[in-house]
This record gives C-alpha cells, sequence and structure tokens, in this order.
C-alpha cells in the first residue's frame, strides 16, 4: 500500500476510458445534493456473518449485517457518511471494503450507486483495489482489464461467468446503471451469492436499512469500546483457520509488516481532518498487528 494515495477524477463518458481508481480521490469533488441524497451502497464479504462481525465493528459505523448465501454476508450501512463530509459515496465505501479485507483472508466487494453513476469495487488483502464505474445511463466508463482481474479475484468462471462480465462493459442502450448492477449480482450468484429480499441495487440508502432490519438473523454492528474489541479479536484471530501464523517468526514479522504499513496511513489521513474508511484501514492495519505481537509475546509465556 502506497504511503499517500493517488487523485482519481470522475470517469469521463466511454471513449475516454478512464482506469478504475486504487484508492480514492485524494480531493474528491462533492457529489450534489440530490446525486448524495439518493446514493446506496452494500459490501458483500466472501465470509460468513461469524467471521466478518468482528472486523467490522472496527469500522466504527453501525451497519447491519446479515447472511447472503451459505459463504457470503452482507453489510448494509446505517448511517450516510457520504452526505455529512463531502466525500462521494464510492469514496466512502472504497475506504471501507479495504479496511475489511486487509486484515481479513477473504474479499470484499463494495457496490454503490447515486443519482450520476454506480459500480463497484473489489478489494483483496494487501493487493490493489480494482473498480468499475458505469454512467447513469448504462455507459461503460472503465476498463475491461478490471472486469478480468474482478473474475479472477472472486474465483469466477473464466469462460461462462468472463463473457457475462464482458457483456457488462459493452455499450447496451437498453441498460441503465442500475441494471447493470443488477448483471452483475446475476453473475455473482453462480458464486453463491443470494442477496436478501429488499436489499436490491439501486434503492436509497433509508430503504436499504428498512428492508434489512425486518431480515431474520439480522445483526447489528458497532464499535464496542477497546476492551471488547479486543477481546473479540483475539478470540476471532485463534480460532481462526490460520493457525500457523499465530505465533513464531512468520507471525511476528506479518504484525510487524502491518503495524507498520497502517502507522503511516493513519497518520496521513488524521492530517487531513479523517479521510472517512482510510482512517479505519490505518487502525485495522494497527490493531491487527500490534495484536498479532501481543499474542505472540503471550503464547511464549505460556
Amino acid at each position: 500500500m502506497s504511503s499517500e494515495p493517488t487523485p482519481a477524477s470522475d470517469p469521463a463518458p466511454a471513449s475516454s476510458h478512464p482506469a478504475p481508481a486504487s484508492t480514492p480521490a485524494a480531493t474528491p469533488a462533492p457529489a450534489s445534493g440530490g446525486a448524495a441524497a439518493s446514493a446506496g451502497a452494500l459490501l458483500l464479504c466472501r465470509a460468513r456473518p461469524d467471521s466478518v462481525e468482528t472486523v467490522a465493528q472496527l469500522l466504527r459505523e453501525r451497519m447491519l449485517l446479515v447472511s447472503a448465501g451459505p459463504e457470503w454476508s452482507v453489510l448494509v450501512p446505517e448511517g450516510k457518511p457520504w452526505l455529512e463530509g463531502g466525500e462521494p459515496v464510492d469514496g466512502v465505501v472504497a475506504g471501507w471494503a479495504a479496511a475489511l479485507a486487509v486484515g481479513s483472508p477473504w474479499p470484499v466487494l463494495a457496490l454503490w450507486w447515486d443519482a450520476d453513476r454506480s459500480g463497484c469495487t473489489l478489494a483483496a488483502g494487501f493487493r490493489r483495489t480494482v473498480g468499475y464505474v458505469w454512467l447513469a445511463n448504462g455507459t461503460p466508463a472503465g476498463e475491461d482489464e478490471a472486469m478480468r482481474t474482478l473474475a479472477a479475484r472472486l474465483g469466477l468462471d473464466p469462460v461462462l461467468d468472463m463473457q457475462a462480465l464482458d457483456a457488462l462493459a459493452r455499450p447496451d442502450a437498453q441498460a441503465d446503471a442500475r441494471a447493470r448492477l443488477r448483471g452483475l449480482i446475476a453473475v455473482l450468484t453462480r458464486a453463491g451469492v443470494t442477496l436478501p429480499p429488499g436489499l436490491g441495487p439501486g434503492e436509497p440508502a433509508d430503504r436499504l436499512r428498512a428492508a434489512a432490519r425486518e431480515l431474520g438473523g439480522v445483526r447489528r454492528v458497532e464499535w464496542p469500546g477497546w476492551r471488547d474489541a479486543v477481546r473479540a479479536e483475539l478470540d476471532a484471530v485463534e480460532s481462526g483457520p490460520l493457525g500457523p501464523w499465530l505465533r513464531g517468526p512468520r507471525a511476528r514479522a506479518l504484525a510487524g509488516a502491518q503495524v507498520a504499513a497502517g502507522l503511516p496511513l493513519l497518520a496521513w489521513s488524521l492530517r487531513r481532518h479523517g479521510r472517512g474508511g482510510w482512517t479505519a484501514a490505518g487502525l485495522v492495519l494497527v490493531v491487527d498487528g500490534a495484536l498479532g505481537l501481543a499474542y505472540d509475546r503471550a503464547r511464549q509465556r505460556d
């Protein structure tokens, strides 16, 4: 991860083919009032709710968590920070996705939309985030390579699923931006995604929140305070599938790298008055790294 994200401008018409941004813009242009008011987002995590809940608490944002398939979960934001800080919805959710994925073994696909555009951002570990954007009328405004990367990182079929993704990147006068997102969800159903009723792409944030609250098994995710967060994080790490990485030289090297990467990112975001998800990303790195070092030391004393 670079020490300072590079700015990304809003996408131009399809003929310009701008590359999808790997980081949110350093000085994003605020969305218009109408566009921001109609905005919404969903965060699809390729993990079960038990695994997602602990990591999502570190975002320090109120969210609703529900299962979205046998191996998937979906997070629905309860707040609308894109209305408060001037950062557009795509920048906010890109930061959230990066924060969730950077310390986790599973990828996060953020779906977002407003009155002007719709798109998706995929975050997976320390790898560069990739995204794709459609203008409101459905005009593709991204690179084909982004779709190929998305398919590879999500483990989609390189032939059948890739053909469907390619179709989403070609002009289609009959498909607007919301239809493009629904087409993306249709492809993801073959990877096991089943969005619960009422959580369809394109719905306003208030409607998504109301629908999520009515679902069975929904969990409220919010910041529990440092003591409970640390305890929950330790429980999740100890019972996870990465046992060999919990202690020993590899665990210490990994934890040290997380702290070394997280501190500059956290300092950068705080100097810019808290850059939304990037503050959370730095916080996740520092907390995960510090916990890893503390756990390794405690196990050495046992």
